[in-house]
């Protein structure tokens, strides 16, 4: 195992008390190359080593979980996420390392995990708050209640291989909630379901969270985990990168991300044909600073597009900003600036400086195209590069805006 990298930690307070202790947790998983039974005969024995390579989803974490928290879980597919929830949730037992709890536990780790498929869905929940740690006498007192918020209605005497999938989260989010748990661990069971009831999980899980409950979820919505998490954890390949705040983490995730798209965006450079004009670089750096600095409020942003060719009599060039999400937030371009661009042989470097954009927090992404004189694309490049704005601590959203506040008495 490769040793982690540098943690950064929250400043602020953690409550006292602690509820799970997670304690230089790895999870080894063994991936066989020989899928069938002749194959796995044939490399029996030593040669079989050879068939067989370890996967570390987690590699030497430590959290310390404490009550009154919401911790979100964040990083790439196979970053070791939900392997670390079904850790937590006693699910799976780590390769090395301890993991020690306090409290009720209730886990929606996978959808319609614990239910039977030939049980109805009247005996499913019996059964499944009976592994919660409810009793029969205090499960009736909650069937009403779990029935309503699952509004799964006339299909409870119903057996639920015959449920659609709206109504297996529905039913499995219900019984969970209702078994008064001290921590709720949820991975992506927010994603399914209706707009209705996902906001009816939204506001259970907000009120919880005036109750000091101890929530943790794997979500792969950032504004999600921002909007919801007090702390939030980022793990990349098993490490724990980021343990902090929310809006941190969420900028840190994202710069992995574009570091990313960015090394496979060069290694396929080299499998596609130049076009007659091309746009071979993309920066966008705030006023005054270096790259890969945040723009601050006020600041001016710079953004320069390198394009090459041969020879280019006449040609325009368009830049577009998106937001994370793939929004269109703001698109101009030299023909509707009024500028008409040199003819060039080789390079030319062209500088457009967006004065003072009052855009919200957040990372963004420019795109760039070139043009020839009829309107016609010769060069398309999507996600070009990206920069980041330091988030408003007054507000959220895509653009900011100074507030004045006043009050004044009625009459």
């Amino acid at each position: 195992m490769t040793p982690p990298p540098a943690i950064a930690t929250p400043s602020d307070d953690l409550p006292s008390v602690e509820v799970a202790k997670i304690a230089h947790v790895s999870k080894r998983f063994t991936i066989r190359k020989d899928s069938s039974i002749k194959e796995r005969i044939v490399t029996f024995g030593r040669a079989g080593r050879r068939h067989r390579q370890d996967f570390w989803a987690l590699n030497d974490v430590s959290l310390d979980i404490f009550a009154g928290e919401t911790i979100g879980l964040i990083g790439h597919n196979g970053s070791g996420k939900s392997t670390l929830l079904k850790v937590i949730g006693g699910i799976i037992e780590p390769t090395t390392g301890t993991v020690e709890e306090r409290g009720r536990l209730a886990a929606l780790l996978e959808l319609g995990a614990g239910f039977h498929p030939d049980l109805t869905g009247r005996e499913n929940i019996f059964l499944n708050a009976a592994v919660l740690g409810l009793s029969r006498e205090q499960t009736e007192e909650q069937f009403d209640d779990i029935v309503a918020f699952a509004a799964i209605g006339d299909f409870i005497d119903t057996q639920v291989k015959f449920y659609s999938s709206g109504m297996y989260v529905r039913l499995a989010f219900a019984v969970a909630v209702h078994t008064d748990p001290d921590v709720l661990l949820v991975d992506e069971v927010l994603a399914v379901g209706d707009e209705a009831f996902q906001r009816k999980c939204m506001d259970r899980i907000r009120e919880f969270q005036r109750q000091g409950r101890t929530i943790i979820l794997v979500s792969h919505s950032l504004d999600q985990v921002s909007e919801l998490c007090s702390r939030c954890v980022l793990l990349d390949k098993g490490h724990v990168v980021f343990d902090g705040k929310p809006s941190l983490a969420v900028a840190k995730f994202r710069d992995l991300l574009e570091e990313r798209r960015i090394a496979e965006r060069d290694a396929a450079k080299g499998t596609r044909a130049r076009p007659q004009g091309a746009i071979e670089d993309v920066t966008a750096v705030p006023a005054g600073s270096s790259v890969g600095d945040s723009l601050e409020p006020g600041q001016d942003l710079s953004i320069t597009v390198r394009v090459a060719a041969e020879a280019l009599s006449s040609w325009t060039c368009r830049i577009q900003i998106d937001d994370a999400m793939g929004q269109k937030v703001f698109v101009t371009g030299t023909d509707w600036l009024g500028i008409t661009p040199p003819a060039f042989a080789g390079a030319c470097d062209l500088t457009l400086l967006l004065r003072r954009p009052a855009l919200g927090g957040g990372k963004y992404f420019v795109n760039a195209t070139l043009l020839d004189e009829s309107g016609q694309s010769l060069h398309n490049v999507m996600q070009a590069t990206s920069f980041n704005v330091v988030p408003d601590p007054r507000a959220i959203g895509f653009v900011r805006i100074d507030v004045d506040a006043d009050f004044s008495s009625g009459v």
